[in-house]
């Protein structure tokens, strides 16, 4: 089992940047997928991005891609999420997730949660 804690979020103006991490228990990390999703009041939850366990594939939502940057250090059994340009249409709950089942995209194939962090992009 794997216990997700996210940090980073915060209240940052339009066009400013985070930093995002998830930091995860566990001695096995590299083996888990790492996805980030969020969610914002009266919507469904949607994913931002995944990246595979060693790190040599990412994918992206296209409302975000070029903007926001996947990447993790299984050393530290951490997984980050850079965003950068933020909009306010970003405001969300961000989570991150682990799954080591099948499937890359779709939030049911994930098993683990955190417990989320906020973020709010000011106008």
């Amino acid at each position: 089992q794997v216990q997700l804690v996210e940090s980073g979020g915060g209240l940052v103006q339009v066009g400013g940047s985070l930093r995002l991490s998830c930091a995860a228990s566990g001695r096995t990390f590299s083996t888990y997928r790492m996805g980030w999703f969020r969610q914002a009041p009266g919507k469904e939850r949607e994913v931002v991005a995944v990246i595979s366990g060693s790190g040599d594939r990412t994918s992206y939502a296209d409302s975000v891609k070029g903007r926001v940057t996947i990447s993790r250090d299984n050393a530290k059994n951490t997984v980050y999420l850079q965003m950068n340009s933020l909009k306010p249409e970003d405001t969300a709950v961000y989570y991150c997730a682990a799954s080591l089942g099948v499937g890359w995209w779709a939030a049911s194939g994930y098993e683990y949660w955190g417990q989320g962090t906020q973020v709010t992009v000011s106008s």
